[in-house]
This record gives C-alpha cells, structure tokens and sequence, in this order.
C-alpha cells in the first residue's frame, strides 16, 4: 500500500498498521487513499469478521505530516475537490464499513491520528498512549469529522475543553472519559485488541455483527427513536428467516461452538431504506 500501511488477514480478522513509524506514522492524503481503498477491500471478502487497527514502532499516529504538500489543500483544477478535508474523507469511509472496526492506540494519537479513530467502534490504548486534539494550537479547526463524532462519544463540556485547549493527555483520562475502553500495558495492548476481535470473530454471526453496528452509528442521527425500531424490526425479520438463527439456538441448546454461514457483504441486507438521516456519502467520497 504505497509504504504508508501493512495489512494481514488470518482466520477471519484482520490487522491494518498504520507504517510510516520513522516518521511516527505521520498523516498524509496518500496513507488517507490507502486507508480508504483497504477499508474497501476488507468490506468486500467475506471471510473478514473484524478489523484491527494499530500503529508500527513508538506512536499510532502522530497527526498531519506538515510536509505533504496536500496537507491543507488538494492540489489540482476540482474547487470542491480541493475543499474537502481528507481526514473527513476517512472518517465518512471507517463510518460506513460493514466490518467492525477495532483502534489499537499503540502510542501518540494527535490530530487527525486520534480524530481518525472516533467513527471506530471499539478504541483500546496503551499505557504510553497520548491524545490530542490540538488543532486551535496550530491555528486550525477540527476535521474528520469530529465535530460531530467527539461530544457523541464524551458529550459536549469534555468535546469542548479538549479542542478549546488543544492540551494533550493521557490514556487514563481518555479512559476516564470514554474515549477509550480499556488501558493496557503496552506489550498487552495488541493481544487484547486481537482477544476482543476474536470474540467478534469466533463467537459471533457476521450479518448480525454488521447490522448491530450499523443499527448504533446510524441510529445516532435518527430524529426519532421509531426510526431505530422500524430498522430494527426490520432487521429482526431478515435474521428471524436466516439458517443464523436455527444455528445459534441449536449451538446454545447442545453447548457447542455456533458454525455461522451468512457472511458480510454477501448476505447483508439494507435495513435503512427510506429512512431519514444523513446520507450515505457518494462513491467518489467513500472509495466504496
């Protein structure tokens, strides 16, 4: 992937590592393509049941690589193309994925290397790990998005001191926060994440997975909580006629491990349609 990520895939999950680590894995608009056009591989085989995200050497991400000639503005003849935030361009594809999303925060995770991580689902640190969104010290603005991920996930006053500020922290006050879920000792960090993506992975139906996910993010912006019970509901009938279902009662009734055969995206169905919300980003935005 150009240098700017590895990517591993065995017995259903996945590990993408963010590797630029000589450069603390700083930002650039190519690691956001390589970024998006893996998200969009991964979405699409059917044997990925969840997705860990981390970052090579000492730091996650240690945010924009100031040296990218795009770093504020894409080059070329398209205005609105040149308008568009890239990290936003992220955020909008890790949002709409099918597979459940897993950051590993290894280390530093500044800028768009922390804003990168909020459309993910679940966010693990590491002792070590620092977090800031220091935009208004750099005399910028939020990006990714996170304006309006970051007050859903820590709710407005905390939202608001961190990226008043721009202070950087540490990972017990993310915890603290909910910004994260767990802390662990750095040699512990990656385990952890691949026992929780092992869970998902080995435990639990993929379509089911997929929807759940959904169902949470995309209920987020639902006016009204019917919304989320028409989806819901419809999304209980398509998995009430699945062979899902049989499977997970037989398996729980004879103590046995469920064999889950309806995978993601082949048999994911749309349970949204016509329902109100944001829409989904085009294809020339999400890469999908």
């Amino acid at each position: 992937m150009a240098g700017t990520i590895a990517v591993e895939k065995a017995d259903g999950i996945a590990v993408v590592t963010l590797d630029r680590p000589d450069q603390l894995n700083a930002y650039t608009v190519a690691m956001k393509d390589d970024l998006v056009a893996v998200v969009g591989d991964l979405d699409r085989d059917d044997d990925v049941r969840a997705v860990v995200v981390t970052g090579a050497g000492r730091a996650f991400c240690a945010g924009m690589d100031l040296s990218d000639p795009d770093a504020f503005a894409r080059a070329g003849d398209d205005e609105s193309a040149r308008q568009r935030d890239s990290g936003g361009e992220l955020a909008l594809r890790f949002f709409a994925s099918t597979k459940p999303l897993i950051a590993a925060v290894n280390g530093a995770a500044v800028g768009v290397g922390v804003t990168m991580t909020l459309p993910m689902d679940i966010r693990l640190a590491s002792e070590r790990a620092k977090f800031g969104f220091v935009f208004a010290q750099r005399g910028i603005v939020m990006e990714s998005a996170s304006s309006w991920f970051l007050p859903r996930l820590v709710g407005i006053q905390r939202a608001a001191e961190w990226t008043l500020t721009g202070r950087v922290f540490g990972a017990e006050e993310a915890l603290a926060a909910g910004l994260v879920h767990a802390v662990h000792a750095p040699d512990d960090l990656l385990p952890a994440a691949m026992e929780l993506a092992r869970q998902i992975a080995d435990a639990a139906a993929p379509v089911s997975v997929s929807l759940n996910r959904q169902l949470l993010w995309q209920g987020l912006a639902f006016p009204h909580p019917m919304y989320s019970h028409i989806a819901e509901s419809r999304a209980m009938v398509e998995r009430g006629a699945s062979p899902d279902v049989a499977e997970g009662v037989a398996s729980f009734l004879e103590r046995r491990p469920a064999r889950f055969t309806r995978t993601v995206p082949a048999d994911l169905p749309d349970v949204f349609g016509g329902l109100p919300g944001a829409p989904a980003p085009p294809p020339e935005w999400t890469g999908a």
